[in-house]
């Protein structure tokens, strides 16, 4: 709870949430747009995709740079950005709403990574070196905006339709400035990159370990964005309102974020590879009887239980990444964030192709294969090397 009452950590956490209030009111819009503006499921994923894409690619451009420059800007104008795209995007009507709503991705990614670094700096500092423990509160604001976006978003889509969404936007103006307050002073200063050697020892890294590392992050990335992304459409071709599908993603978002900050504890007390290793081979447990049961009162157990077992190793795969690069955090973190929105959006890109010729339920079923196939790379996970950067 100190690190709760941080200033700095408090600012950041917030500027997650208001961020991913937004991110998570993109599958409800595309499913809510799908019929006056035509689009297949085939056409969603494009979308999905190039949403993803757009802020996954520049994360480590600007990861890199909030190294360098600091991280009070660059998390301060990615909320704005966030918030002046989505409001654009939200005002007008027909498929100019789509190119928009992609650049708001930018926001996004301009965010990410400066969070990232300052949740695990404040952990390693004032959290009694826990920086995974931290690290899952930060993701738990954020995947708890993920959690509430869609019920929030789901009855004022149904009532107002898309300019309903703008009373969401509206917060992105406070928060921003709050951020950039809490950080003028508080935040870590950007780091030296002098030429001349290190007096700190280079590691080589270790490939597999790396190797595992990128697929299960790839895999899990994956997996989340299919449920994200599908669960919704999948309930309205059942029958199910806006306000029902939004509950149930809700719901599978607000288990992911009880599940990460679980992870994020129990891998500081009995470390990341077992708590990885379990949880994903369990999450194909639930993925399998959704693609079952239809619609269902079970799913108001199934779909939040699938949500905390793949969510419970985010935390842990992106403090694995930073402890990869410990001069260049936020680089680590843009880095990992924007390989695993790329796999994810790919991913999503390839399930709805198979969406579109099989159906859901096999691409649910391929989802806890997926989710079995990330268990075993977790072995892999060993003691993480050092892969120390200089200019």
């Amino acid at each position: 709870m100190t690190l709760l009452l941080d200033p700095v950590f408090s600012s950041i956490a917030f500027g997650h949430l208001i961020v991913d209030l937004l991110n998570a009111q993109r599958p409800l819009l595309l499913t809510f747009l799908s019929v006056p503006l035509g689009l297949t499921n085939t056409a969603i994923a494009v979308i999905s995709t190039s949403y993803i894409l757009v802020s996954a690619l520049s994360q480590p451009l600007l990861g890199w740079l909030a190294d360098r420059l600091g991280t009070r800007w660059l998390a301060t104008i990615g909320i704005l950005w966030m918030g002046l795209f989505f409001s654009l995007a939200m005002s007008i009507r027909g498929m100019g709403t789509l190119p928009l709503l992609i650049m708001a991705g930018l926001g996004s990614a301009a965010f990410h990574p400066s969070g990232a670094k300052e949740a695990t700096l404040r952990g390693q500092t004032h959290f009694n070196g826990r920086e995974i423990t931290a690290a899952s509160y930060f993701f738990f604001f954020g995947q708890s905006a993920l959690f509430f976006g869609p019920i929030i978003g789901g009855p004022l889509l149904d009532h107002f339709g898309t300019h309903g969404l703008l009373i969401l936007s509206v917060f992105t103006l406070p928060l921003s400035l709050y951020v950039n307050r809490q950080l003028r002073n508080g935040s870590t200063p950007p780091q030296s990159h002098k030429n001349g050697t290190t007096s700190e020892k280079i590691n080589r890294p270790d490939r597999i370990f790396i190797f595992a590392l990128a697929l299960i992050a790839a895999l899990q990335a994956w997996c989340q964005q299919n449920m994200i992304t599908f669960l919704p459409k999948y309930l309205f071709d059942l029958g199910q309102t806006a306000t029902i599908y939004g509950m149930i993603s809700a719901l599978f978002m607000g288990g992911s974020a009880i599940g990460n900050v679980l992870g994020g504890f129990l891998a500081d007390v009995f470390g990341k590879r077992s708590v990885a290793m379990i949880a994903l081979a369990l999450a194909s447990l639930p993925l399998f009887a959704i693609s079952k049961v239809g619609w269902s009162s079970w799913l108001y157990l199934l779909v939040p239980l699938a949500g905390a077992l793949t969510g419970s190793v985010n935390s842990i795969l992106v403090v694995t990444a930073q402890r990869l690069i410990p001069r260049g955090m936020a680089l680590a973190s843009g880095l990992i964030y924007g390989f695993m929105f790329s796999a994810g959006a790919l991913g999503t890109l390839l399930s709805g192709l198979l969406a579109d010729a099989w159906g859901f339920p096999p691409v649910f079923q391929m989802t806890g294969i997926l989710t079995l196939i990330a268990a075993g790379f977790s072995l892999f996970l060993t003691r993480t090397p050092r892969l120390l950067i200089s200019r």
